[in-house]
């Protein structure tokens, strides 16, 4: 291996992109229950429950819903392992099977994404506050809200993981309680308008047709998280986990009650109300039936909550994943709260506003494109490295993972391949892309790649030396002075 260079000119080692140590993880079972249920009650879903509503029934949607939700959850726990054995953001494990620069690539889509999702759910929240200014003041003009409540959002996502804890404790339970409002209310009016809740469908489908109308909101829902499940290591690497724990289930505790327990059910609970909404206002926009359901105080309350609950979800699930990417692709010039601000950016001049009524197509094609992703992480995480790591590697610019000029050839075809096939078959997107991808990389790596370039973790399996907080270690890696103003993204309680 070639000699390496020194701490203070590696670019691979910036501050914030450092794994987090046993001793800094914050978030406990509870804390991450509590910040799902900030994250999954998020007002774009909305349009997949009025979209569904329209070629099933309700029973149906919500059965579609929850098998989407079962199914993207698992991806996000055994993707997020990779954060709890080891510590490791997405950007940086990426290295592994896309090289020291070849990670840039699928994780620049990855950011992407989450910006272009922080834009709308912004978008959202500017119309709640345009709504409550207008009512209390009579002010009207949803873009300064837009750049008021941006703004906002990226100053709490700066100040650190333990205060995105802290309002996600603050934000949930009255998110909870305007759910049940808002649900409770449109059923009501759809009722009034004839409309049995649980049995009304607009164009109802029978034989295949409606096993591509289920699939179509259960890919629709994998799309929509797809983003996060590749994405879960940058969240769970702040995870509470025991020591020496080789059970993986005891061990990933932390994760399995918010993805595979509240996440499901806060997902359902969206899309209902998304549907019911379609049903009493004929159109899927929150805000708009809001407006039709109540008014004065109500309204500015329940238009506050609108507000809390696109924060909340916008904070953990989108502007933490971008910025800790494009933190990683700029290097230490490029700290965490400057990724924070390109991610508030990008998210801005998508121009999210026109986005919405495209968002179900678009889900399909994002689901096929990320969820290759996934499947490439699980193929090289636990089918060839066997959850072994060799950690100190990911940091070293001449380390085993720079391959071809920094770039894992084997990985960035499978990607591409994984994501052109799935979008062959767009109703069944995410699971083709994972699949695909998973198994177009795990030949390429096992039989081609690999054999060119050798991993130190699958030639010598060793468990003392390649595994972290199944071993009892945290790893540790020297920084690269961190420049002046810096603030980290971890803390301790």
């Amino acid at each position: 291996m070639s000699d390496r260079k020194s701490t203070s000119s590696n670019y691979l080692k910036s501050p914030d992109l450092l794994p987090v140590t046993y001793e800094n993880r914050s978030i406990s079972m509870m804390g991450f229950g509590v910040i799902w249920v900030g994250m999954a009650i998020v007002l774009a879903a909305f349009a997949i429950g009025a979209g569904g509503i329209v070629n099933l029934s309700m029973p149906m949607l919500i059965l579609a819903t929850l098998v989407g939700s079962i199914l993207i959850g698992i991806f996000m726990v055994v993707i997020g392992d990779i954060g709890v054995e080891h510590g490791l953001s997405f950007p940086v494990y990426m290295r592994a099977p896309f090289g020291t620069i070849g990670t840039h690539f699928p994780s620049f889509a990855r950011a992407f994404t989450a910006s272009c999702w922080f834009g709308i759910n912004t978008y959202f929240g500017a119309l709640a506050i345009n709504g409550i200014l207008n009512i209390m003041f009579g002010f009207d003009n949803w873009f300064i809200c837009f750049l008021v409540f941006a703004t906002l959002q990226l100053f709490n996502v700066s100040l650190g993981i333990k205060s995105i804890e802290r309002f996600a404790d603050f934000a949930a339970p009255i998110i909870i309680f305007i759910s049940i409002w808002m649900y409770l209310q449109l059923s009501a009016e759809a009722k009034e308008q004839g409309k049995a809740v649980w049995s009304w469908v607009e164009a109802p489908q029978t034989g295949f047709e409606q096993f591509t109308a289920f699939m179509v909101v259960a890919m629709a829902i994998m799309g929509f998280w797809a983003t996060l499940a590749a994405d879960m290591p940058t969240l769970s690497r702040h995870f509470k986990a025991p020591k020496n724990e080789r059970n993986w289930f005891k061990r990933n505790k932390t994760q399995l009650l918010g993805s595979l327990v509240v996440q499901p059910i806060f997902n359902t609970l969206m899309i209902v109300i998304g549907a019911v909404c379609y049903m009493a206002t004929g159109s899927g926009d929150p805000i708009n039936a809001l407006q039709q359901a109540a008014g004065g105080f109500v309204l500015v309350m329940l238009l506050s909550m609108i507000v809390l609950a696109q924060w909340s979800t916008n904070t953990s699930a989108n502007v933490i994943p971008a910025a800790t990417i494009f933190s990683n692709i700029g290097g230490p010039k490029v700290p965490f709260w400057i990724g924070v601000v390109i991610a508030g950016i990008v998210g801005t001049i998508v121009q999210p506003w026109s986005l919405f009524d495209i968002l179900n197509s678009v889900l399909l094609v994002v689901g096929g494109i990320l969820s290759s992703i996934v499947g490439i992480l699980f193929a090289d995480y636990y089918l060839l490295r066997k959850r072994r790591v060799n950690v100190k590697d990911l940091y070293e610019v001449e380390g085993q993972y720079r391959y071809l000029k920094g770039v894992n050839v084997a990985g960035i075809i499978a990607w591409v391949l994984g994501g052109l096939i799935a979008n062959i078959w767009p109703s069944f997107s995410s699971l083709v892309g994972f699949f695909v991808g998973a198994a177009i990389y795990y030949v390429l790596a096992k039989y081609w790649w690999f054999k060119k370039y050798p991993q130190a973790e699958i030639v010598n399996p060793s468990d003392d030396e390649y595994l972290g907080i199944t071993a009892g270690r945290s790893w540790e890696i020297d920084a690269v002075p961190e420049p002046i103003g810096v603030q980290q993204t971890a803390s301790t309680d």
